[in-house]
Formats: C-alpha cells, sequence, structure tokens
C-alpha cells in the first residue's frame, strides 16, 4: 500500500487524541493531514513528511508554540515528548480558538526570561 492510500485512509477513519480522549475526525476545514486534537492542540508523532504516517516514534506531542507564516496562516509548533523532534501543524478550522489564543500568548503570560 502505497503512503498516499494510507495517509487517505488515515484521515479518513480519524483518532482518539492521546491527550484528552476527544474523538476527532479524520478530516477538517483547512488541512489534509489531520493530526492534532481540535480541543487540546496535542498531537502524536506519526509523520516524517506531512501526510506520510512513516515515523516510528509515535509519542505523544506537546503544543509548545505557535508559528505565523508569511502570508498569515497559523501552524502550531508541536515537540514531541519521546524524541524531542520539532514539527509544524498547519491549524484546522474545528480548532478551538481559546486553545490557540491561549497557546500564542504563552509567551507573555510566562516569559522565557525576566522582562525587568
Amino acid at each position: 500500500m502505497s503512503n498516499r492510500s494510507r495517509s487517505r485512509r488515515h484521515e479518513d477513519k480519524g483518532f482518539t487524541c492521546i491527550n484528552c480522549g476527544l474523538q476527532v475526525p479524520g478530516q477538517s476545514w483547512g488541512t489534509r493531514h489531520r493530526n492534532h486534537c481540535p480541543a487540546c492542540l496535542w498531537s502524536r508523532h506519526v509523520d516524517d513528511q506531512p501526510g506520510d504516517r512513516a515515523s516510528p516514534c509515535k509519542a505523544p506531542m506537546e503544543p509548545v508554540g505557535i508559528e505565523v507564516r508569511p502570508d498569515g496562516e497559523w501552524a502550531i509548533i508541536h515537540r514531541c515528548t519521546g524524541c524531542g523532534a520539532l514539527k509544524a501543524n498547519r491549524i484546522a478550522g474545528d480548532d478551538a480558538e481559546r486553545a490557540l489564543l491561549g497557546l500564542a500568548l504563552r509567551p507573555l503570560a510566562r516569559p522565557a526570561f525576566p522582562l525587568e
């Protein structure tokens, strides 16, 4: 079976969130390779390249930041709790706005260095 076929099959069936247990649909507006929860934004390290589902790691990936791309599109930065890899995932149309804003504002609420 090709990587493309595996990717389509994964998208169609959805998944259960590894963090909060939500049953997540496999497809959503704004994304072709759904692998994060729209409620808590956690993911699982399933891809080496977007949509290939080829990573052997499979560990939970914590949402740690937001990237704003030059075209204005947002992406969630995930850090793998197993191997430490960093991955960017496009936000999806059904992602919780409050969770996204909380993640975007995290550096202001908890700066990595003193602001004095």
